[in-house]
C-alpha cells in the first residue's frame, strides 16, 4: 500500500497471516484492506476463532471479536462476516459501500463455476499462480464432466454449451494461460490461450497464443503454427505491432532487486 494509513486503533505486536496469500497484517485498517481488495478470498480460511482471537488479544476489540464468531460456524454470506469489520472504523466511505453492495448480490447470483473463477482471479492479482492454475483446470474439469454427462448424441463443441458457460470458459481459458505464462509455461500458456479462441473466435487470444508459442518453440516449429493456422494479415500486423513495443531494460544496478523480486513472487507461487 502506498503512502500513510493513520490507525484508529492499537496496533498488533503480533501479526495475524492471512494464509491465502501469505500475508502478514498488524492492524484492523490491513484488514479492512485485504477484505475489501479480496472480497471473494473470503472463507474458512480467514472466518475462524483464530481471527477472532487475534482481533480480541492483539487489537483490544472485544466486541468485534463477539459479533465475528457468532458468524464463524455457521456462513450465511460474505457480508455477514466483513461488514462488522468495516463498521468498527467506518472504514467504507458511501460510495465505496454502494459499489461493494452491487459487486456482492452479482456474486451472490453468479453460478458456482463464476464465483471459484472470481476466487482463482483474486489469486492472480496477489501473484499466487499456481492456486490461480489449479483453480481454472478444476473450473474445467468441472464443467467437462457436466458437458459429457448433458450431451446429446447429435451436439458437439459450442453446440452443447450455453452462452454464460461459454463466457465463462473463454475467461477460464485465457486466465489460466495468463498464470502459466507468469511461470515461464510457455507450452501450456499457448494451449489455453487456443482454447479462449477457438472458443471466442476473438484474434486477440489468437495473438496471445501466437506469442507464448514463439516463446517455446524453435523458430522452424513456429512458422510451421503459423502456416498450420492460416494466420490473416489483420493478426500478423497485431503481432508485429507488439513485437515493435520497446522492451523495459533491467539495469545492472538494480538486477538483484529484480531476481529478489522474482524469486519471492516465484515461490509465493508454488507454496501451497
Amino acid at each position: 500500500m502506498a503512502g500513510y494509513i493513520l490507525c484508529q486503533t492499537q496496533v498488533a505486536s503480533q501479526p495475524y497471516l492471512i494464509e491465502n496469500i501469505q500475508m502478514n497484517i498488524y492492524s484492523i485498517e490491513e484488514l479492512c484492506y485485504y477484505l475489501y481488495n479480496n472480497i471473494y478470498l473470503t472463507d474458512q480460511t480467514i472466518m475462524n476463532e483464530g481471527l477472532c482471537r487475534w482481533v480480541e488479544n492483539e487489537l483490544g476489540l472485544s466486541s468485534l471479536a463477539r459479533k465475528l464468531r457468532g458468524h464463524t460456524g455457521k456462513f450465511d454470506g460474505i457480508e455477514d462476516f466483513v461488514y462488522p469489520v468495516f463498521k468498527e472504523i467506518n472504514y467504507l466511505s458511501y460510495e465505496q459501500l454502494k459499489s461493494l453492495n452491487a459487486r456482492l448480490t452479482a456474486y451472490d447470483a453468479s453460478s458456482p463455476g463464476l464465483k471459484r473463477k472470481k476466487k482463482a482471479d483474486c489469486f492472480m492479482k496477489n501473484g499466487m499462480y499456481m492456486k490461480a492454475m489449479n483453480l481454472y483446470q478444476g473450473i474445467l474439469d468441472e464443467e467437462k464432466t457436466m458437458e459429457e454427462s448433458t450431451l446429446q448424441p447429435e451436439q458437439t463443441g459450442k453446440e452443447a454449451q450455453g452462452e454464460e458457460t461459454v463466457s465463462l470458459l473463454t475467461g477460464v481459458w485465457h486466465n489460466y494461460g495468463c498464470a502459466a505464462a507468469r511461470l515461464f509455461q510457455m507450452e501450456k500458456a499457448c494451449e489455453c490461450f487456443m482454447e479462449s479462441y477457438r472458443l471466442s473466435g476473438n484474434e486477440d487470444e489468437l495473438v496471445c497464443a501466437l506469442l507464448a508459442c514463439k516463446s517455446a518453440r524453435t523458430p522452424l516449429e513456429y512458422e510451421s503454427f503459423l502456416q498450420e493456422l492460416e494466420v490473416s494479415d489483420k493478426t500478423e500486423e497485431k503481432l508485429r505491432d507488439f513485437e515493435r513495443l520497446p522492451e523495459q531494460p533491467v539495469y545492472s544496478q538494480h538486477i538483484d532487486e529484480f531476481l529478489d523480486r522474482f524469486m519471492h513472487e516465484y515461490h509465493r507461487a508454488m507454496r501451497e
